[in-house]
C-alpha cells in the first residue's frame, strides 16, 4: 500500500483516495506512478479517484492520471474523479482535462454516475 493514497471498495466499485503532500520528489512520484498503475493494470470495473485530499496537482500527476484513465477505457472499464478543491478545478479547466474526465462533486455523487 502506498503512502500516498488509499484504496477501498463501495458496491463494487474500487475507491482511491488520493492523499498527497504539497510537493513530490521525483523519487516519491515514481513510487506513486508505479503504485497507482500496478493498482489498475490489469483490472477492469468501475473506478472513483477521490481528489478530496489534495490541494494540488503538478504536471507530472495530471500526466498519471491521464495513463490511468487510459488503462481504465482500454479495459472497459469506468473512471469518475470527485472532491476537487475549486483550485483543482481551475487547473483542470487550465489544461482542458475536464473533458478528459467525468467528475462529480461528492463521492456519493460519483457512485450514483457509476451505477
Amino acid at each position: 500500500m502506498s503512502q500516498f493514497f488509499k484504496v477501498s471498495d463501495a458496491v463494487a466499485i474500487r475507491v482511491i483516495e488520493l492523499d498527497l503532500p504539497a510537493t513530490l520528489d521525483v523519487d516519491e512520484f515514481d513510487k506513486l506512478n508505479e503504485s497507482m498503475l500496478r493498482e489498475f493494470t490489469g483490472r477492469d470495473g468501475r473506478w472513483i479517484l477521490d481528489l478530496s485530499k489534495v490541494q494540488y496537482i503538478g504536471s507530472a500527476v495530471l500526466g498519471m492520471m491521464v495513463n490511468i484513465r487510459q488503462h481504465v477505457k482500454s479495459s472497459g472499464g469506468q473512471l469518475v474523479l470527485c472532491g476537487m478543491s475549486q483550485k483543482l478545478t481551475e487547473i483542470f479547466k487550465a489544461c482542458c482535462m475536464e473533458r478528459l474526465f467525468t467528475i462529480a462533486r461528492t463521492r456519493e455523487e460519483a457512485v450514483r454516475k457509476l451505477t
